[in-house]
């Protein structure tokens, strides 16, 4: 493992974000496993919230889906949401991405179109469209 996974490994687990990501994948009944780069992988999780093909908590990443889901760009746009985690000194996170969910609603009528955390996750990566803000549009009102 690189240094750079280590050291995100570390930080999450310190700063008990990994923890409770753990304690959400119980609750939600999924199977977890160890994946690449120090993270965990939490297959078939069954709450209904957040509604999201995968989200991460931590440096767990959960998703709905069976084993095998978890590839490709998606699977880098949650790492990197891992590495957030441990730049935001872990549980901060949690209400600070609500505060951005809200404001990119606010601003495009989409939870995720201008969500700091989002963009600098990349987007595209997370399959989430790009929109420009209701101001541009002309639809705030």
């Amino acid at each position: 493992m690189l240094r750079r996974h280590r050291a995100r490994q570390v930080v999450n687990l310190v700063n008990l974000s990994t923890p409770l990501g753990l304690l959400i994948a119980l609750a939600g009944r999924a199977s977890v496993r160890r994946g690449d780069d120090g993270l965990l992988y939490a297959h078939g999780y069954r709450l209904r919230f957040p509604v999201a093909g995968a989200f991460t908590v931590g440096n767990v990443v959960l998703t709905a889906h069976p084993d095998g889901h978890l590839t490709g760009a998606l699977l880098r746009h949650e790492a990197r949401h891992a590495t957030q985690y441990a730049f935001c000194v872990g549980l901060p996170m949690l209400p600070l991405y609500v505060l951005a969910v809200a404001l990119s609603w606010a601003l495009s009528g989409h939870p995720a179109a201008w969500n700091v955390f989002e963009r600098l996750a990349d987007l595209d990566d997370g399959g989430y469209p790009r929109r420009s803000s209701r101001w541009r549009r002309g639809t705030l009102k």
